[in-house]
Formats: C-alpha cells, structure tokens, sequence
C-alpha cells in the first residue's frame, strides 16, 4: 500500500433539496483509498452509500448538489473541475460498474459500439482491438463475435461483465462498482467477484465495492466503512470488524445475517426500528433510537469519528459480540403451551399436503408466420410433496425453471404433463378456485404485485370479499387481525403501499396471502432484495407464522444461506430438473451432487477467517439454454467432475442419470454422487484454492 492515497474524500456533505425538507444523503464523510487495495462501504439501503459514489465522479443531479468537502484524486480536486474536464476524469481515470446493467446499458446499440464510445486516446481500430482485449480480460467467450450483439443476446451474468470490460477500457486506476452482484446468482456473483479480485491483483486497480452483502465483503474486501443515516460510522480492516465489531449497527448487520453453517435452531436478529428520516433533524447518534445499548447521553451527544484505520463513532464502543447482538438469548414470545416446530425432531410422517407428480411445462417458441421454432423445456418432469408443517427449498440458478414450477402449482401456468395434488384433490380448471384458497403465492417484488391505488386495507379486503369469506364489519376485523399478524398496527390500513418502507410491503404481501386461510403458501424469492436487517425481519415473521398457523412453505431463492436457514429439506433444481433432494442440513453439510457442491461453494460466508481458507469451486460458462438443453446429464459441460475434465467419463455425456435414492431421505442425479465432496470442498491451506470447470 502506497503511503500517498490514491483517493481523499474530506468531509464531504451532499443534500437534496425536496418540497418535504432538505435531505441529508451525505454528511461530512471522509476515507481514503490506496492503490490496489479493495474498500467496501456496507450499511442499509439509504444509508448514503450510492450517493456517495456518485458525489465521488461530480454525477449528483437536481434537485440534489455536492455542498462543500474535497474529493481528492492523485492530489487533484475533483470538485473544481468543470464538466469537459471532469469527463476526462470519468472512465479514464475512474470506472465506474452500475447495479442495473440492462438499464445502463443502450439496448440500440451494439456492445462494440458501446465501448468503443468510451475509449479515449485511440484510433477507431485500436479502440476495436481494446475492446476485444477488455472482452476477453472478463472472461466473455469468442469476444469478436459476441461484440456484434446487442444487450438482451447477454445473460444478467454476462452483460454486467460486460459492465466491467467498458470501466476497465481506458485502463483506470479506480473502480466503483455499485452493488454489482446484488441481483446475480451465486455462481455469476463467485464469477464477478473472482474478476474483480484479479484486477487488484494482476493490474493494480483499486475497487471501492458498494455493497449490503457482508459474505461479498469477507471474501473480496481489505477494508471495510460502515454507512448509517448519511456519516461513516465505523471504519475497520476487514478482518477485524467481522471479528470484533466496535459500533452496534455494524454488530447488528452481523446479527441479521444468516450463515450456511447455521441451522433452523439459530434465530436471526434483526435490527428493530426504521432507519433515520434524513430530512428530520436529530441530536445525538443517529442509531440511538435502535441501539440495545444506548444511554440517555447517546440521545443527546454527537459521536464523531475519530482518526487512524480503527474507528468508532460512538460513546459506548465495542467490541461487540454476537451475544450482545441477542443471536445466543432471542426472546422467545410464542405463548405457553405454543408448539414450536423448529425445535422438535421433525418427521412429517402424514400424508403430504402437496403433491407434484412428473410435472412438465414446455412453451412454444415461434419465429414467425406461426413458424414453430422448438420448445423452451422449464419444468421437465418434476416431482416432489410438502407435508403439514413443513417448507422445502427450492434453489437453483435464474432460468432453472424454479418460478414457473412455482406458477403450475397454482394453477397459473397450466402443465404441459403431469398433475399437481393438493389434499388428495388433482388440480383441475374446475378444482381451481378452491385449491387456490388452500395454495397462496408471495411474489419478489411486493410493489409491482400490490395495487399502488388501493389502500392496504383495500387490498386485504378484497381476497375476503372474492371469495365470500367476510364483508362489512367482519371483513374489517380480519383486515385488521391480519395486520397484527405480520407485525403492523391496524392504523396501517388506511395507507398506501408507497408509504411503507420495502420490508413492511414485503409483509403486507404476506398478510395478502394469508387473507383466505391457506394452507400452502409458494414465496418466490420474497427476501432477494431486501436489506439483511429487512431480509432477517421476513424469515423470522414466516418462521413464527408456520408456528403458529402450521402453513407448508415451497420456498424459492437462489440464496442457500437463507434458504438452509428456513427449510426443513432442500430440492436442487438445474435446467428444469431436479438433480438433488434431502434434509437441509444434509444437503448443505455434505452435497451429493456437483452443482450442489458448487452453488455451495460459491455462497460467500460472512467469516474472513472461512473466506481465505476455503476451496472454491469456480463454474464456467452460463447456464444452457433450455430451448436445446444438453443431452444425457445436463450439467456434464459445466461439471468440475464430468467429461470436460475427464474424458474417460462419456457416460455422463451419453446416459441421463435417473433422480434415485442414494440414502434414507436423499435422491440425487449423479452417475457419481458425493465424489466432489470426498475430493474436499474445504480447505486449510493459507489461501484459497479453486476448481475450474
């Protein structure tokens, strides 16, 4: 690390100036950044993190303006450059890579276009050559040809490489990367993340990663800054503040984590209270009024941060442990005599509640003329059961046919073949409407699925009132037990979905659902974008509430961490298979399967300690299209143990593998299962280790 930062941020103060007030997004924040190293700034959304960013590159727009501070780079005040030169700052000397690449990048243009357009300094046919050069430095197969695409021909892993080729074009000496794996699976996220570990390393690139991810953080990061309510609130290497964390809000981040070594015993915690109303003016420590800890004084006294690698601003500073979060004494607030399901030995020996039975849904593809070009194969022969009481995880990377396995249980999608059981009666257009009072659906996104027109209340009574269940003063009354339900005060439904922060619609999605009694409810992805505060709300609220009203859980993610911290089994699905299935803890412990092992492999552990020792299997290429899928084993091109590494192992690439029980309660789909676990997916070596398929 060089003695001369590369970047300085001096307090640094950005406001938006809104009809409500004047909101402060950053306040008096100040860090530096070294050459080659890797600097994370972690916190909940609207802590500042992307405004800060953005103040960084001079790119904050109206009704926002940069108030006063310096952002220094190679000695040089950014914040008095006019906007020729600040262009040439931007892209040549710092990159930046954009959380949404579909969004940034320009769907009418070629790829080459769209970097070429940004190379400085070069002729037309050297900035073609640079970019394949950039092309082929993130890892895009057949660069000269696939620069003749345009964006919706890339996969979401491939365009936000492509993201990165366009910030690494001009050869800059900084990154900023904007939550850049947020929406990715884990596979593409390992992918990313391994990039980005090579160009500190290879080329010398200094990364600020913007991020709420703390596995991203322990596996990529030197340092680390901690963001609440616009200021810095703790700065640490990184090893150290997973270790020993001095402020509260960085302890609580910890808490609300859920990790893959964790069973369904260990309770998240997550951090209670909203975060600051930037606009209101507050005295005190900002975090005070969510702080376990705080004192009077705290409500009252500023904490600053001080100077040095290893800060704090707060009164009482740590270090905190997990314990002082809550995580070893959660309070448990079921009522006497209240059964908890999580803590007995569960062996859901009743006749399942759902049935899924060599279920397929195939969708026509067409060229044109009504010219059939072949079938997209999402669900290609299915089966599965969920009994009372009981949630099953269904992981797999986006495209592998999870949601719209989903979609056919409620009768959303009908089903090319097969049928879907639900309390012993076969799911019919007839049956339709009753086993959809028995079957509920919470979808991802719960703004794009509540009516933004419709009062919360509204909409809760709208389920009651389709399906003759309640009106009037009854339909009132479940509106507003349902409300208690998942944790919001009746007042709330005389509001709008947009006045609630993005946990609190996430639960009255939930109440939406529960609206009719069910007794399966389908969650795909219900937590995915959430802060991990907001994310560890929602898998509690639905633990307690499976408690509670004994529902059954299909629960779709791609986040194994989560997904192992909520299921009682696991289903692994690949291309519109299932290749594995078994009790959560034995699937996460000891993968039968190889994809099982790598999507493993490629979740990022919030442990420094575990990050730096473990051997990681690094998938290649993306996921096949389903519209020509492999033949015979599916997985056998990627699969660190088939024939693209083995040659002598033709069979997977010749015989389909059946879905057979290898042990009591685990299937797998594997001419060679739990080979890839014996070879070792840990490590004690001093660094990591990898296996590329």
């Amino acid at each position: 690390m060089s003695e001369q930062p590369l970047l300085q941020v001096r307090d640094l103060v950005t406001r938006f100036h809104t009809p409500r007030g004047v909101v402060r997004a950053v306040d008096g924040v100040s860090f530096d950044v070294h050459a080659g190293e890797t600097v994370a700034l972690v916190g909940e959304s609207g802590s500042g993190k992307s405004v800060t960013a953005m103040s960084v590159l001079d790119m904050v727009r109206r009704p926002g303006r940069i108030e006063s501070g310096q952002v220094l780079f190679k000695g040089r005040d950014l914040l008095t450059l006019n906007e020729p030169e600040m262009r040439e700052v931007r892209g040549a000397g710092i990159g930046m890579i954009f959380q949404d690449p579909m969004s940034t990048l320009n769907p009418l243009m070629r790829i080459r276009d769209q970097i070429i357009e940004g190379v400085r300094g070069l002729s037309r046919h050297q900035a073609r050559d640079r970019a394949v050069e950039v092309m082929t430095q993130v890892g895009i197969p057949d660069p000269e040809a696939r620069l003749r695409d345009y964006p919706h021909a890339y996969s979401g892993g491939m365009r936000q490489r492509v993201m990165i080729a366009m910030a690494l074009a001009n050869r800059p000496d900084l990154i900023i990367a904007d939550e850049p794996t947020t929406a990715l699976d884990v596979t593409v996220q390992a992918q990313i993340l391994d990039l980005l570990a090579t160009l500190g390393r290879e080329l010398g690139t200094a990364v600020v990663l913007i991020t709420h991810n703390l596995g991203v953080v322990a596996r990529l990061c030197d340092r680390a800054m901690v963001m609440y309510g616009g200021r810095i609130v703790e700065r640490a290497p990184v090893d150290e503040l997973f270790t020993a964390p001095q402020h509260p809000y960085t302890a609580g981040l910890l808490a609300a984590t859920p990790r893959l070594d964790a069973g369904r015993d260990v309770r998240l915690v997550p951090i209670e209270g909203r975060p600051p109303d930037l606009i209101a003016k507050s005295t005190g420590c900002a975090y005070a009024p969510r702080c376990p800890a705080a004192e009077d004084r705290c409500r009252t006294e500023t904490p600053l941060l001080g100077p040095g690698e290893r800060a704090a601003a707060c009164l009482l500073p740590g270090p905190f442990t997990n314990a002082d979060a809550g995580t070893d004494s959660a309070p448990d607030t079921r009522a006497a005599g209240e059964v908890s399901h999580a803590r007995l030995p569960l062996a859901f020996d009743s006749e399942p509640l759902l049935e899924v039975r060599a279920i397929s849904k195939h969708f026509a593809v067409r060229r044109g003329w009504g010219r059939n070009k072949g079938s997209v194969r999402a669900v290609d022969d299915v089966s599965l059961t969920i009994a009372p009481g009981e949630t099953l995880g269904l992981v797999g990377e986006s495209g592998c046919g999870k949601s719209t396995l989903g979609k056919v249980v409620l009768g959303i999608h009908p089903a090319t073949s097969g049928e879907v059981r639900y309390d012993g009666t076969t799911l019919t257009k007839a049956s339709l409407r009753t086993v959809r009072r028995g079957v509920q659906m919470v979808f991802q996104d719960p703004y794009s699925s509540l009516d933004p027109r419709m009062t919360v209340g509204a909409l809760l009574r709208e389920p009651l009132q389709v399906n003759d269940i309640a009106r009037g003063e009854k339909a009132d009354a479940r509106v507003a037990e349902l409300l208690e339900l998942v944790g919001l005060g009746s007042e709330a439904g005389s509001r709008y979905p947009h006045e609630f922060s993005g946990g609190q619609r996430q639960r009255i999605a939930i109440a939406r659902a529960l609206a009719v009694d069910p007794r399966v409810v389908v969650c795909d992805e219900p937590v995915s974008a959430l802060d991990v505060s907001l994310q560890a709300q929602i898998v509690n609220l639905l633990r307690e509430l499976q408690e509670r009203l004994g529902l059954a859980y299909l629960f779709i993610a791609h986040d194994l961490a989560v997904v192992r911290h909520l299921s009682h089994r696991i289903a692994v699905m690949y291309l519109g298979r299932i290749v594995e299935m078994g009790p959560a803890d034995e699937i996460t412990r000891s993968p039968l399967h190889p994809y099982t092992a790598s999507l493993l492999s490629a979740v990022p552990e919030p442990d420094p300690r575990v990050e730096h020792t473990r051997e990681r299997i690094i998938l290649t290429g993306d996921l096949p299209s389903p519209l020509n899928p492999p033949a015979a084993c599916r997985f056998h091109g990627r699969c660190p143990i088939g024939p693209t590494r083995f040659p002598e192992r033709s069979i997977c690439a010749t015989t389909t593998p059946p879905l057979a029980e290898h042990s009591p309660g685990r299937t797998v789909a594997c001419h060679f299962p739990g080979e890839l676990t014996i070879a070792g997916t840990t490590s004690t070596s001093s660094r990591p280790q990898e296996i590329h398929a």
